[in-house]
């Protein structure tokens, strides 16, 4: 099977995942700056989610062109991913609502680490896929940003019961590792 579909159809889910979060954000009932205040968790937390998704939706970019092939298991695995990615609606609004409380911080995280291990999945099947000689497990090499995540992640999911302002940072940072565009699948890609 082509890959053409896979990706068209990812593209299409998280589209569709980024309109439902900006929905999300109610209108207020006022036209003062004093009304906007109440939103502004609300609007951070859009901010977070919008930049993660657009980071998924950047890597999967990325993934994709270097499958020579997609079989089901990287079907699936994809539908995976998206299943996670498609949580992010609902867990950025709980969490923005309730001002970063946290039990809501705490399932962002827990959907953030299943999306990460998705995502690493994701990447096995298509290194299975197309066998010994995978671009991607070329490009990935040690991937120190796959390995440090989850234990990111985990930090700040046990943070939010001391600090939860402590495991919004750690997702703040996470973030901000990965929007450093990472070159290795470009470089690996110009070489095959």
């Amino acid at each position: 099977m082509g890959k053409g579909r896979l990706e068209a159809f990812s593209d299409g889910v998280i589209a569709i995942i980024i309109t439902i979060m900006v929905l999300e954000m109610k209108v207020p009932h006022g036209d003062s700056w004093a009304s906007l205040w109440p939103l502004v968790p609300v609007f951070l937390s859009y901010v977070l989610s919008f930049v993660y998704v657009g980071i998924y939706w950047n890597n999967h970019h990325h993934l994709l062109h270097t499958a020579h092939k997609v079989n089901g298991v990287v079907l699936w695995a994809n539908l995976h991913l998206l299943f996670w990615l498609s949580l992010f609606p609902f867990v950025t609004g709980w969490m923005g609502e309730n001002h970063f409380k946290p039990i809501p911080s705490l399932v962002y995280g827990v959907v953030l680490l299943m999306a990460g291990g998705a995502y690493w999945l994701l990447q096995q099947a298509i290194m299975h896929s197309d066998g010994q000689h995978s671009v991607l497990k070329t490009a990935l090499g040690w991937d120190w940003k796959g390995k440090l995540s989850p234990v990111f992640y985990l930090l700040a999911i046990v943070a939010t019961f001391w600090q939860p302002w402590v495991s919004q940072a750690i997702y703040v940072a996470v973030a901000l590792i990965w929007l450093v565009p990472d070159r290795r699948i470009e470089h690996a890609l110009q070489h095959e």
